[in-house]
């Protein structure tokens, strides 16, 4: 039985009993029907917010077929279901009061693929990235190129039809499917794909659901022809949403597949495609063409079409400007160089690509001809950059894949949503149409962002609201009735390529006299209107369309928050819901959590959207998370016992509290920081895990682990001095169970053996003492710098650090070393707030001390040094220490690298960097790259995601099994891999525990490396 609260509602009653109905019945895959996941699946990428019943993952085929034949049978026949994939949709397409049926959990197989035919079949909860990896060394590719490509299933793009930037060439979605396969509503399955007139014939004949709906859409086809032509306007972005338009495709044969894409759910579940794969270009280029003025963006747009190029997408300033304070600038700056003439209002993307280089060169060679010979002439650019080949153009696609969520990181409350977004108007006409869309907007004072795809006359429009006031939230219907009529001015669609999800009101409006054929289609495939009811087409009278104004949105649950508590949370609550956490690369360090779970609670949007309703609740509750904050730094541990020993009993005898479900969504997050790096809202889940886990545990008992992680930092000085006593007694494997089972730690590492206090003197270098650093001379000074200690390279991997001021002398420097003070991380990770704090302004104290004697501070390991940047500089502000990583100084040393360049003997490594240090200081990695070519060293950087270790989370008995799941997603088979004649190395010390742990091998830190290559022989080992 699934538990029942005491205030179950009558609806949820019957939603819980055929949950249990369908488990009852043989449904393998998993059944949610927890606060947690309902909370987390109530919001897609747009500005709605409806709480479903419960959320069920299909493991199967069959797993459908059951879910449709219980909803058909008699007690069921009112349940409501959503099907669901990669949640991306900007109009509410899979959201539902009833059960959401999300197919992207274990649906996603890619079946076959059949390189000489050049077809797929796949499972429709395939990313479409992961079928483009899966298809490329075969030398093919899935054409539609959405931005949301990294986290977007197959069958979100078969439902709305998505077409994306190429269009112009690939054409949709649709143009691309050759077979479905679907589970209707009455549990029988159909395969549709194109029907000569015997096979339609046939199809007709059957006396079953498959041939009631070919016999309607068959006869709707043929006694609608006319309307039909005359209805639909001739754009490349033609009316999704049964496309009556392309019933009979070019050879006459009938085509079941053109009402199935861009249903948005609600016909049936799409679980197989067959897709047409096509080779991919050999060479690309993209021209860069840089205007002062949006308008004149667009305007000129039409005149580059005339080029022929394969695509042409364009930004506004204000997306560029986002961008430049984003992690992907640094990738794509070299193309946007900073002009003295005045800001850059706008940018075409012009893409070329061929199968051979001339073809290619003399392609972008005619547009390069134009440009020069227009270039500052009213109306025209005035500049442009030429980006050539796959890897350098892919990085500025990625920049524009970005914009969508790069606006959602405007400052300030009033943020672009979208409501209008999508419009598609004839190309010739975009600029004129944009024009009147601006006065639309600036009539009512609202700012907006801009990008698209100006060759299918599409542009992605977002006015900024603040949803939050009621006052501004009432712009929707006005700004959208108006974006309509103006639409219908210019011949064209409300529904560029994002569907219609809520805004499919407007459907009668666009369809007319052929609206009431939708109506007959929805009620064939769905005569009780149980598929994602209210879009696309009602079922008859006695149903009704949702409403754009009437569907509960997320500002308003969050204007139930008060301002303070908002603004106290602010790294959380502004999550939009563009799921790029959801990335399915697992090479990609975004989300390790997400990716070795695939529960989406467990993923920075899923986090986001329950700290929200977390604070909601507390909200209504009249509690301020903010002042109790504050308040638990006046408490002491004693005061707070009795309390927190009652509701942890009465958490155990099983009362319900929500935050026990938020608890469990914080526990599984790794603390590397990467949402907060690569996250286009930057929403920054340790932050808030923190603040959330300092309150949780003013109520809760704390497990006996986090008071030994937080602690470790301030024992270990004293551990150190016992070394063969610590490691005799952690070495043993009972001891290791026993401290498993007492303290929730497993493989707990150990001590080095040597210390720094033994190993300086013997070097001659001093601790960074006030008296050492008087005592240096100007000369020295100019050559000196400061390793700040961190407790794991210092204690655990002391040899590390040896080494790195082994090499700093070999480089003539002369380095000093801090003496060593907690840093209070693991603190902070664990939600240890106000003992952080004062740990953290007694190290600064020490630090700024020691910085002002002018001398540098270095850092050892990546995630600890990083935490000055972030969490000391959140608290500290400008009193934050100043402490770099130790290659973004070493880079700049120049000179030193030139004139000991003859020191290294030459070779090749290969580099698996820290996923905090590559998300949050991206250039950092570079830095790497610089200091090996200036010794003349040759380094790759591995693409690699997470390791799973993440500091401590590793080594936590509860998070074991996702930490090695984690590892073998990524880490694992790069080390596999092997390296060949090259070296591989790590940063992180977390990494290389993880790798020594799981696969037995010691890698070395970069400066290891280069220690050995002065020698051959690496120092200590």
């Amino acid at each position: 039985m699934i538990p029942r609260l005491r205030e179950t509602t009558a609806v949820q009653a019957r939603y819980l009993d055929f949950i249990e109905a369908l488990k009852a019945g043989g449904f393998e895959g998993d059944l949610n029907p927890d606060y947690a996941n309902r909370t987390v699946l109530a919001t897609d990428n747009s500005i709605y917010q409806v709480l479903p019943q419960g959320v069920v993952y299909p493991r199967h085929h069959a797993d459908l077929q059951r879910l449709a034949e219980l909803s058909n049978s008699k007690p069921f026949a009112d349940i409501v279901l959503s099907p669901r994939g990669g949640g991306t949709g900007t109009n509410g397409q899979s959201l539902t009061d009833g059960l959401v049926v999300d197919l992207s959990r274990h649906m996603n197989q890619i079946l076959e693929i059949n390189a000489q035919q050049r077809w797929v079949r796949v499972q429709t909860g395939v990313v479409k990235d992961q079928l483009n990896a899966a298809l490329k060394p075969h030398g093919l590719f899935f054409a539609p190129d959405l931005s949301t490509s990294n986290r977007a299933t197959i069958g979100g793009m078969i439902n709305t039809d998505a077409s994306g930037q190429g269009s112009c060439r690939y054409g949709k979605t649709r143009d691309h499917v050759l077979e479905l396969r679907t589970v209707l509503l009455d549990g029988s399955e159909w395969t549709s794909r194109p029907l000569t007139g015997e096979e339609l014939a046939a199809a007709c004949e059957r006396q079953d659901r498959a041939g009631l709906i070919h016999r309607l859409v068959d006869n709707i086809q043929k006694e609608h022809a006319g309307t039909i032509a005359a209805t639909f306007p001739p754009l490349n972005r033609c009316l999704t949403g049964y496309d009556l338009a392309h019933i009979r495709d070019e050879q006459g044969r009938f085509d079941l597949n053109s009402i199935l894409c861009g249903s948005e759910g609600t016909l049936g579940f799409i679980t197989e495609a067959k897709l047409n794969v096509l080779p991919i270009p050999k060479c690309t280029a993209l021209v860069n063409v840089l205007y002062r003025d949006f308008d004149t963006a667009l305007r000129d747009a039409t005149d580059l079409m005339t080029a022929q190029p394969t695509s042409i997408e364009t930004v506004d300033s204000k997306v560029l400007g986002l961008a430049k304070r984003d992690i992907v600038w640094h990738s794509v700056a070299e193309f946007f160089p900073a002009d003295g003439g005045g800001e850059i209002a706008g940018v075409n993307l012009v893409e070329y690509t061929a199968d051979d280089e001339p073809t290619l060169q003399a392609e972008v060679q005619k547009l390069r001809d134009h440009l020069d010979g227009v270039q500052g002439r009213d109306g025209k650019s005035v500049g442009y950059t030429v980006a050539w080949g796959r890897a350098a153009v892919e990085r500025i696609w990625g920049m524009r894949k970005k914009s969508v969520g790069l606006l959602g990181n405007t400052r300030g409350e009033a943020r672009p949503i979208p409501f209008v977004e999508d419009t598609a108007v004839p190309p010739q006409h975009l600029a004129d149409f944009i024009r009147d869309f601006r006065q639309i907007l600036d009539s009512e004072g609202l700012e907006y962002g801009m990008f698209g795809h100006v060759d299918a006359g599409v542009l992605h429009v977002r006015p900024a609201l603040d949803m939050k006031d009621p006052e501004q939230e009432k712009f929707i219907r006005p700004i959208t009735d108006r974006v309509v009529a103006l639409v219908q001015r210019y011949n064209g669609l409300l529904w560029g390529e994002h569907g219609k999800g809520v805004r499919s009101e407007y459907a009668p409006a666009f369809f007319g006299d052929l609206y009431p054929q939708l109506q007959r289609i929805k009620a064939c495939f769905d005569p009780r209107n149980q598929l994602n009811p209210g879009k696309i087409a009602s079922t008859g009278a006695h149903t009704e369309l949702l409403k754009i104004d009437a569907v509960p949105t997320r500002g308003q649950q969050d204007r139930q928050i008060p301002a303070q508590v908002w603004d106290g949370y602010a790294e959380g609550v502004h999550c939009n819901g563009n799921g790029l956490c959801h990335n399915w690369n697992y090479d990609d360090p975004m989300c390790p959590s997400w990716k070795g779970t695939r529960e989406r609670i467990h993923s920075p949007k899923g986090r986001a959207s329950l700290m929200r309703e977390w604070l909601r609740q507390l909200s209504r509750r009249g509690v301020d998370p903010v002042a109790e904050q504050r308040r638990l730094g006046t408490v002491s541990f004693r005061q707070t016992l009795l309390p927190r020993l009652r509701n942890s009993w009465r958490k155990l005898r099983g009362e319900y509290d929500f935050s026990h479900e938020v608890h469990n969504a914080m526990s599984g997050c790794l603390a590397c920081k990467s949402c907060a790096g690569q996250c286009p809202i930057k929403v920054d889940v340790p932050e808030f895990r923190s603040k959330f886990l300092a309150l949780y545990y003013s109520r809760y008992l704390r497990p006996l682990k986090d008071y030994f992680i937080g602690g470790l930092e301030f024992i270990l000085p004293s551990l150190a001095k016992v070394p063969r006593l610590y490691n005799g007694l952690l070495r043993p494997r009972f001891m290791q169970q026993l401290l498993g089972a007492t303290t929730g730690m497993v493989d707990s590492p150990l001590l080095s053996g040597v210390t720094l206090d033994q190993a300086l003197p013997d070097m001659g270098i001093r601790y960074a003492t006030p008296d050492a650093l008087q005592s240096l001379s100007e000369t020295e000074k100019q050559r000196a710098v400061i390793v700040v200690q961190d407790a794991f390279t210092s204690y655990f991997d002391t040899q590390v650090v040896i080494d790195l001021l082994q090499l700093l002398q070999k480089l003539d420097f002369v380095p000093l070393v801090t003496p060593f003070k907690p840093n209070g991380k693991p603190l902070h990770v664990h939600g240890f707030l106000a003992r952080f704090a004062d740990t953290a302004r007694d190290n600064a104290r020490m630090l700024n001390a020691v910085a002002a004697s002018g001398v540098p501070l270095i850092g050892v390991d990546p995630s600890m040094t990083l935490t000055y940047r972030s969490e000391y500089r959140k608290l500290l502000g400008e009193e934050a220490p100043a402490v770099e990583l130790m290659q973004e100084w070493l880079a700049r040393q120049t000179q030193h690298l030139e004139q000991h360049r003859y020191l290294f003997q030459r070779g090749a490594y290969k580099l698996l960097g820290h996923c905090t240090e590559k998300t949050n200081a991206a250039p950092a990695m570079q830095a790497w790259q610089t200091v090996f070519e200036q010794l003349e060293l040759e380094l790759t950087q591995v693409e690699t995601g997470c390791c799973g270790m993440a500091g401590t989370y590793g080594h936590e008995a509860a998070n074991l099994a996702t930490s090695k799941t984690i590892y073998a997603q990524s880490w694992g088979p790069a080390i596999a891999a092997g390296v060949g004649g090259e070296r591989l190395m790590a940063t992180g010390y977390s990494c290389r525990c993880q790798v020594k742990r799981i696969d037995g091998q010691q890698l070395p830190h970069p400066v290891q490396a280069l220690l050995q290559a002065t020698s051959g022989k690496l120092a200590g080992g």
